[in-house]
């Protein structure tokens, strides 16, 4: 039988994506909004340095558990450039994506049992990966009034009520909300936590893609003993490539190094020679011009939101995602819940959204998420079926 630490549930829009594949399949059209997968895909140089790179026979064994040291190198660097902030090289532990680096940084930093607390609506893999690790997760209920994002005040109150919090994780922008927290905010999250014995973890995965007046700042510009993490998957749009890192507390380089070398020997070798592409100028201003797009991208869904018939949103700081109340039209075609009207909705127009009940299990069952990294057409063939479909 399987254990009790594997009971937690799938995650949703994978459920979503299985389906699209069917459909695709099958032959049938598919308008895929669902998927936090940036539709313009890698950097042309990192393209080119992985065919190089097999064309030419090169070797692909093995790296060191945290990488290899040019490519920690050079993600430090990015945290020059991007934040002024010098990052010992040393510091940081390449991971096979973002979800390997939130596995080894929990592993490492909480034992069984901490209390850890996170925004309602949140990514679902946090909660999930904490819980099969045997931590009690504490979700905090951050709506509009908080911009769905964790404060000062809702950490007291899950201390008065719980007992002590061992970790505390942020996302800006979040997913699904793409709320973001500005730097006084971030300042504030981590003062608590210091404060209170307590390690912030700030999942930085959608720097570089912004659309508003908050401007992203990573939590080592104040305290490098925050955990960092982030990747190639989001402003890279590498996500098929998994390819991630993690800014590591210096106490904690030695234990994730060790559990890095047990559970995944080492991140893939062919995506870490060529991301060292990805920090090129031309990289750089190829990226910057896809997060140009995301921002346009955005400006025409909000200007389509009023013929989808939806009730309230979060504000979409940063990211693609678009979080909506879609109770109207729930109760409208007499349907239970999100998961089943994404469902009717894929089904009779072949639009895939995915639903908030993975990211918020008490409010969820009312909300969808949209993520508008997809092509123009397909975004605008997508929203003029929601329309009609309503």
């Amino acid at each position: 039988m399987p254990s009790s630490r594997s009971q937690v549930p799938p995650f949703a829009v994978m459920e979503v994506l299985d389906a699209v594949q069917r459909r695709r399949d099958a032959g049938r059209p598919v308008f895929s909004l669902c998927a936090g997968e940036p539709g313009g895909g890698e950097p042309a140089a990192v393209r080119e340095r992985a065919a190089a790179l097999l064309a030419g026979g090169a070797p692909l064994g093995y790296t060191p558990a945290l990488g290899l040291p040019a490519l920690r190198r050079a993600i430090a660097g990015h945290y020059a450039r991007w934040y002024g902030v010098a990052v010992d090289p040393e510091r940081v532990a390449v991971t096979t994506g973002s979800s390997g680096a939130f596995v080894l940084a929990f592993l490492a930093a909480f034992a069984p049992g901490d209390r850890v607390a996170l925004a309602r609506p949140g990514y679902p893999a946090y909660r999930n990966i904490l819980r099969a690790l045997g931590c009690e997760v504490v979700e905090l209920p951050a709506g509009p009034d908080e911009r769905y994002q964790p404060t000062p005040a809702l950490l007291d109150a899950a201390v008065a009520t719980g007992g002590p919090l061992r970790g505390v994780v942020v996302a800006s922008p979040a997913n699904p909300t793409g709320s973001m927290v500005d730097g006084a905010e971030l300042d504030a999250l981590g003062a608590w936590c210091a404060d209170h014995g307590a390690t912030l973890v700030s999942d930085e995965i959608y720097h570089g893609i912004t659309a508003g007046t908050i401007e992203a700042r990573s939590a080592w510009e104040r305290d490098d003993r925050a955990i960092v993490v982030s990747s190639f998957s989001k402003y890279w749009g590498m996500t098929g490539w998994r390819l991630g890192w993690a800014l590591l507390p210096e106490t904690l380089v030695g234990a994730v190094d060790a559990l890095a070398g047990n559970l995944a020997l080492c991140p893939p070798t062919l995506p870490q020679l060529a991301a060292l592409e990805a920090f090129s100028p031309a990289a750089y201003a190829e990226q910057d011009r896809a997060a140009e797009r995301y921002r346009e991208l955005r400006g025409l869904l909000l200007d389509r939101l009023p013929a989808l018939g939806w009730g309230a949103t979060a504000p979409a700081d940063g990211a693609f995602y678009l979080y909506a109340e879609i109770g109207e039209r729930l109760d409208a075609r007499g349907l239970d819940d999100s998961v089943a009207w994404c469902a009717a909705l894929l089904e009779e127009t072949g639009v895939a959204l995915t639903p908030g009940s993975d990211f918020d299990a008490v409010h969820g069952r009312r909300w969808v998420r949209l993520s508008y990294a997809a092509e123009e057409a397909i975004l605008r063939e997508g929203l003029d079926r929601i329309a009609a479909w309503g």
